[in-house]
């Protein structure tokens, strides 16, 4: 498998505010990763690290569609 461009590579703060960005729009941490070129385990870490909540905020629970 090939590694992301990032790969290794330290976080800078521009990084880290497209992260808090991305993970306040619901984006899925697959999507992050593939858009800040890193694993979706890195994003899931470094997330963690500095506070950032990955969970989804505002998607209704699955079977439950409003009318």
């Amino acid at each position: 498998m090939k590694k992301p461009p990032n790969h290794g590579k330290p976080w800078t703060a521009a990084a880290d505010k497209q992260l808090k960005q991305l993970a306040a729009g619901n984006t899925p941490t697959r999507v992050i990763g593939i858009k800040m070129g890193r694993t979706p385990a890195s994003i899931a870490g470094h997330a963690s690290n500095v506070g950032v909540s990955l969970k989804p905020t505002n998607q209704s629970p699955y079977g439950t569609k409003k009318k």
